[in-house]
């Protein structure tokens, strides 16, 4: 069967004689490339937890690809340095469930969200929400990120068993001895040996409080 060509003049015309004047279409146009969707997972990750690893798997089949961005919060004494949570994130994503998906890189940053979310050329910031609490202060937040700098947010609800997961509850946990066995249902792998050798660590301000409760 003779192929079809592009727009243009057929030499021979349907009747075979030279200097014919029938277009030709193609149909093999060239097809535009799909634009990416790109999301940002903002949070302190301080640490990571079960529940974020949950949220991000989900994340994974509605985006092409996906940068977890840890970043400072100058209002909350950090229990890891910014590395440190870093190093733990990328364990946890590669041992964690729902690998397949969007891709995830690992970034930490400084300052405003928005300022990163732009830099990066994110379409939308993903959270995760646990609870009625979060989807309240969730939203406020969503709509001033829009309003300022027409990013949008995607809510993406943790499972069930995740509800009162947190990395506050976690720090405090930690600070109050609590054991790996029951670290182990909150936190990955990485996560809980990391904790460990923090409470081992009498210059770590963690083991120092383990070791001496009058500690503020």
């Amino acid at each position: 069967m003779r192929g079809i060509r592009a727009v243009g003049w057929d030499p021979v015309g349907r009747s075979g004689r030279a200097g014919g004047t029938i277009p030709v279409v193609t149909t093999n146009a060239p097809h535009s490339s799909k634009p990416k969707h790109l999301a940002i997972y903002t949070g302190s990750f301080d640490p990571i937890t079960l529940g974020h690893v949950d949220v991000l798997a989900r994340a994974r089949t509605l985006f092409d690809e996906i940068v977890l961005a840890i970043g400072h919060n100058p209002e909350k004494a950090a229990l890891f340095t910014m590395e440190e949570r870093a190093e733990m994130t990328r364990a946890a994503i590669a041992t964690g469930e729902g690998t397949s998906g969007a891709a995830i890189r690992v970034e930490t940053y400084k300052g405003l969200t928005v300022d990163f979310a732009r830099r990066v050329g994110a379409c939308a910031i993903i959270r995760g929400l646990r609870n009625s609490t979060d989807l309240a202060s969730e939203s406020q937040l969503a709509i001033t990120n829009r309003k300022i700098a027409g990013i949008e947010t995607v809510f993406i609800v943790s499972g069930e068993e995740h509800a009162y997961t947190s990395s506050s509850l976690i720090r405090q946990m930690a600070a109050l001895g609590a054991s790996i066995e029951q670290l182990s249902t909150f936190v990955p792998p990485a996560v809980f040996d990391a904790i460990r050798a923090k409470q081992a660590d009498p210059a770590h301000p963690l083991g120092a409080l383990l070791r001496d409760p009058l500690i503020d």
